[in-house]
């Protein structure tokens, strides 16, 4: 009994896993990007966890809040040039979800 490996067929999903990683994490960083640029950063509550190794507390949170809203006052940006990156933004956030879908559907139909 010998086992033959199709070395063309690994090279084919390698490849396909490369390019669906590069596709989600180039897509979600671009999304983030916009939504920073658009005014509308990301903060996180903070959550205590259980063996936890840091853990911020709700002063630096608020600090965190406050500095946010200070540099979204601060955007050199217009109202539509806003609008216009928020709109790229969840483009791009769709984009990524296209390429996990995709990437289920080769996994799942064919």
């Amino acid at each position: 009994m010998s086992i033959e490996i199709d070395w063309f067929a690994f090279v084919q999903v390698f490849l396909a896993a490369l390019v669906g990683a590069l596709l989600v994490v180039g897509f979600y960083a671009i999304g983030l990007r916009l939504l920073v640029r658009a005014g509308r950063a990301p903060v996180v509550a903070p959550v205590e966890f259980t063996d936890a190794i840091t853990v911020i507390t709700e002063k630096e949170a608020l600090r965190a809040a406050k500095a946010a809203a200070k540099a979204a006052k601060k955007s050199p940006l217009s109202d539509g040039q806003k609008r216009l990156a928020l709109a790229g933004a969840y483009g791009s956030f769709a984009m990524c979800a296209l390429a996990v879908l995709g990437g289920l559907y080769l996994i799942v139909v064919k």
